[in-house]
C-alpha cells in the first residue's frame, strides 16, 4: 500500500512536472498546477483568495455527491495537500463523484496577486480565525466559510450530500477550531463533518487541563508509539496559571478573544458548537517526538507533552466532561506526516463517507 501510495503521489507531483492541458469539464482535475486553481471571491470583492480544486465550483455538475476541503499546514503548501487529498480520492475510488479542495491561505512574506488577501502569521493568525493584514476586514475564517457555501449552492452542486473539512498539523488547529466557531455549518442544508490531524494545540473549553500523570506523564506519552489504541488514562485538574499566564487565552482556550473572527461568539455557544458538530481525531501512531514545527510555548505544553496525547486527552475531556459524541483514531504507522496519514486505508472512509 505504501508503495502505491509514494508511486501516485510522485505522478501527482506539484509544480514543475510536464505540461498538461486543462482537463475537459467531465473530468477532476488532479495536478497541483494553475489549471487546477481557481478565485474565490470574499465579502462583496474585489478580494480573493485562492484554492485548488479538482473541480469548478461554478459549473453545475450533478455527478459530484460529496466533497474534501484539505487545509494545509504551517508551511502553506496548498499544491502539496492538494496532492494528498487527490491521492486520498484515487485510493478511495472518489475522484469523479468529489469535489477535492486546497485552499491557500497566504500570510507573513507571501507575495499576493491582484487583490489577493493576506492573512496574520501572529497572535490570533489565520489558524485561528485571526484578521487579515491586507483586508481587516476579512477573517480567515471567512474564507471556509465562504467555500462551504460554494459546495452548498444547489444551483450548482444539486446532489451534494456531505462535505468534510480537514487539514493536519496547523492545519489541524485551523480546522479544530473552525468546528467549534463557523457561522454557517447549521445553516447549509447539507451535512458536514470535521476531521482534525495532529495538531499541536486546541482551544480548550475550560480553564481545566491534563494533569502529568498516567498517559500525559511525559514519559509514558513519549512511549505511547508503542500501542496503536487510543490512550485514556488522563485525569484533569486545574492549571497553576503562575506557570504560564498566557494557558487558557485563545487560541489555547476561550479567555481574551477581544479580536477576529470569534470575538463576538460567546463562550457557551462555542462549547455548544464544539459538543454538536461531528468530528474525528487522526492521532499518529508515532507522532510523540517534539519534530515537524511542535509547539512547546507553555500554552501547548499545558495540554501534554505530546501530539497524540494532547488529541487523546482533549477528546476524552470533551466527550465525558461536555456530553461530546467525538472519535480519535490512532492511525496506525503514521508519524507527523499528512500523506501517510489521508492515505491509510482506515482513514477514506471518515474523509469519504458514504
Amino acid at each position: 500500500m505504501r508503495m502505491c501510495v509514494l508511486l501516485l503521489t510522485m505522478f501527482l507531483a506539484p509544480a514543475g512536472a510536464a505540461q498538461r492541458t486543462t482537463p475537459a469539464s467531465t473530468s477532476a482535475c488532479t495536478t497541483s498546477t494553475p489549471q487546477c486553481t481557481e478565485w474565490v471571491t470574499l465579502g462583496p470583492g474585489p478580494s480573493r483568495s485562492m484554492i485548488y480544486t479538482s473541480h469548478s465550483l461554478d459549473a453545475r455538475d450533478e455527478r459530484i455527491r460529496r466533497a474534501l476541503i484539505m487545509v494545509h499546514g504551517t508551511n502553506r503548501n496548498a499544491d502539496h495537500y492538494f496532492a494528498t487529498a487527490v491521492a486520498a480520492a484515487f485510493l478511495a475510488g472518489a475522484l469523479d463523484d468529489t469535489v477535492v479542495i486546497a485552499p491557500h491561505l497566504i500570510a507573513c512574506d507571501d507575495k499576493p496577486d491582484v487583490n489577493e488577501v493576506v492573512w496574520s502569521c501572529g497572535g490570533d493568525s489565520w489558524r485561528s480565525g485571526g484578521a487579515s493584514t491586507s483586508h481587516p476586514d476579512l477573517f480567515s475564517f471567512d474564507f471556509a466559510d465562504q467555500i462551504l457555501r460554494k459546495l452548498a449552492d444547489k444551483s450548482v452542486f444539486p446532489n451534494m450530500r456531505a462535505i468534510v473539512v480537514a487539514g493536519h498539523s496547523a492545519g489541524g488547529q485551523f480546522v479544530a477550531r473552525y468546528q467549534m466557531s463557523n457561522r454557517v455549518h447549521e445553516t447549509l442544508g447539507v451535512a458536514v463533518s470535521y476531521v482534525v490531524a495532529n495538531p499541536s494545540s486546541y482551544a480548550w473549553p475550560a480553564a481545566t487541563r491534563p494533569t502529568a500523570a498516567g498517559d500525559a506523564e511525559p514519559a509514558d506519552a513519549k512511549d505511547g508509539w508503542k500501542s496503536e489504541s487510543v490512550h485514556t488514562n488522563f485525569t484533569f485538574g486545574p492549571f497553576e496559571a503562575g506557570q504560564c499566564q498566557a494557558y487558557n487565552r485563545w487560541p489555547f482556550g476561550l479567555e481574551n478573544r477581544s479580536s477576529g473572527y470569534t470575538a463576538k461568539t460567546p463562550d457557551a455557544q462555542l462549547k455548544k458548537q464544539l459538543v454538536s458538530r461531528p468530528a474525528t481525531y487522526l492521532l499518529g501512531q508515532v507522532d510523540t517526538l517534539p519534530l515537524g514545527g511542535f509547539d512547546s510555548s507553555c500554552g501547548a505544553m499545558a495540554q501534554g507533552p505530546t501530539r497524540r496525547a494532547r488529541g487523546e486527552a482533549f477528546v476524552k475531556f470533551v466527550d465525558e466532561a461536555l456530553g461530546a459524541k467525538h472519535r480519535a483514531i490512532i492511525v496506525p504507522e503514521c508519524g507527523h506526516n499528512d500523506r501517510c496519514v489521508y492515505t491509510t486505508e482506515s482513514v477514506l472512509p471518515v474523509i469519504f463517507p458514504k
